[in-house]
């Protein structure tokens, strides 16, 4: 059984964690603990058991105005203040079965509750791949019309 996403803790297990793309699997083993400690990001996690099996960050940014697509510029400073989704990974044993979209949807409802506190816009990402871009694009993230494979989901009708 999975575990609801939970902030990353020292007693989870990340060394067997494969997503298929060693750069996300790689960052999860090096650098998302240091980063949680330094406060760089935030990373939540899905367990079975204590093995994590998906993952994202989180981090406070700021999109280039002209980076924005038009419904997000609007009235807003620049750069306009949001949430970066730095990563987003599922162990590929639990590849294509909801949890990456569960993923997102956590990311997403825990930006809008960080905008009820701060000024946030929205949240972006930086695909990675084209399957990567269909996917953030499949759950209604826009293309930066400067930057394609930055995508951007405004939290204004959320």
């Amino acid at each position: 059984m999975l575990s609801a996403p939970t902030p990353l803790a020292d007693n989870h297990d990340l060394e067997l964690f494969q997503c298929g793309t060693d750069n996300l699997d790689q960052w999860l083993r090096r650098r998302a603990r240091i980063n949680q400690v330094s406060g760089a990001s935030r990373t939540y996690v899905v367990t079975e058991g204590v093995r994590v099996v998906g993952y994202y960050c989180l981090s406070s940014g700021g999109l280039d105005l002209a980076e924005a697509p038009g419904g997000i510029r609007r009235n807003m400073p620049d750069p306009v203040p949001m949430v970066v989704l730095g990563r987003l990974a599922a162990d590929a044993s639990w590849q294509g079965k909801g949890l990456g979209a569960a993923l997102l949807q956590d990311a997403v409802l825990r930006t809008g509750h960080a905008a009820t506190i701060l000024g946030i816009r929205g949240i972006f990402v930086h695909a990675i791949s084209a399957e990567a871009k269909a996917f953030y694009e499949h759950y209604g993230f826009s293309a930066s019309p400067k930057n394609p494979m930055t995508l951007v989901l405004s939290l204004k009708a959320r």
